[in-house]
């Protein structure tokens, strides 16, 4: 890293927010990943549904965004253009994901918190990447 080029703080707030947000889709990769039978059984017949059909190559996705997201975030912290190509992975796997959820399965309808999550955790992916290759570019990471 250049040494006359300092870091501005935004460039810390957005890396530590990106690591709990991703420390988040981890939690709930952990969440839907080891969901008991009672906690299934609480669920519409819907959702029952979405989650008991959900093919294995959603579920692996869905861990390879998470968690290339969470090590993108350590890496961008601690200086390292591996986070680009971390968020990359990240990216792609998040629009595997979506893909399946919007296209298609049709198990539960996508309205709501539903729609809008998925839409949301597309655009931080992008951000991040974007933002990973932004780094690069100041000479924040290498």
């Amino acid at each position: 890293m250049n040494t006359t080029n300092k870091l501005p703080i935004w460039f810390w707030i957005i890396g530590i927010i990106a690591l709990i947000w991703n420390i988040m889709g981890v939690m709930a990769y952990l969440g839907q990943a080891y969901m008991t039978e009672e906690i299934l059984n609480a669920m519409t017949e819907a959702d029952q549904n979405f989650y008991n059909n959900q093919p294995a190559w959603v579920t692996a996705v869905f861990a390879i965004a998470v968690f290339s997201g969470l090590l993108g975030c350590v890496a961008l912290l601690l200086k390292k253009k591996l986070a680009i190509l971390l968020f990359a992975i990240s990216f792609l796997a998040v629009i595997a994901q979506q893909v399946y959820n919007f296209v298609i399965q049709d198990f539960i309808e996508l309205t709501g918190q539903r729609l809008y999550m998925p839409i949301l955790v597309i655009v931080i992916c992008a951000f991040l990447l974007w933002f990973s290759r932004f780094s690069k570019s100041k000479n924040w990471i290498s």
